[in-house]
C-alpha cells in the first residue's frame, strides 16, 4: 500500500480507536464530576461526529488499496475476518448513536463497550492474530 494511503488509513483507524477509549473515560468522569446531561450529550455527539469524519478515509483508503492492488485479499491473513469486524463497529456504531437518547446509562455503556473489543477485534486481526 502506498506510504500516504497507509498514513490516512492507520491515522483514521487511531482517531477512531483513541476517541472512543477517550469518551468511555470521559464520560464516568463527567457523571461523577455532577454534568448535566445536555453536557455528556455534547461531548458524545461531537465524538459522533469526529469518529465517522475518521473511519470514512480509514474505510474510502482501505477500498483505494484493494483496487490499486487486489492481491491485497489474498496477502493479508485474515482480511475477510477484519472486513466483518470492520462492519460489525461501524454497525453497531451506528445503531448506538441512532438508538442511545432511547437507552439507559448503562445499556449505553454496554453498546460502547462493545464496540470498543469489536474494534480492538479489528486491530487484532490487523496486527497477524
Amino acid at each position: 500500500m502506498n506510504r500516504w494511503l497507509l498514513f490516512i488509513h492507520l491515522v483514521g483507524a487511531a482517531v477512531w480507536l483513541g476517541g472512543m477509549v477517550t469518551v468511555g473515560a470521559l464520560v464516568p468522569a463527567m457523571r461523577k464530576a455532577g454534568a448535566e446531561r445536555a453536557q455528556i450529550q455534547a461531548v458524545a455527539r461531537q465524538f459522533g461526529r469526529v469518529s465517522w469524519v475518521a473511519l470514512g478515509p480509514t474505510v474510502g483508503v482501505g477500498i483505494i488499496a484493494l483496487i490499486i492492488n487486489p492481491d491485497l485479499v489474498s496477502a493479508l491473513p485474515g482480511f475477510e475476518l477484519k472486513m466483518g469486524l470492520v462492519a460489525a463497529a461501524a454497525g453497531l456504531a451506528l445503531w448506538h448513536q441512532l438508538a442511545a437518547g432511547d437507552q439507559s446509562p448503562a445499556r449505553r455503556g454496554m453498546t460502547q463497550a462493545a464496540i470498543l473489543v469489536v474494534t480492538l477485534g479489528v486491530y487484532a486481526v490487523a496486527a497477524g492474530w
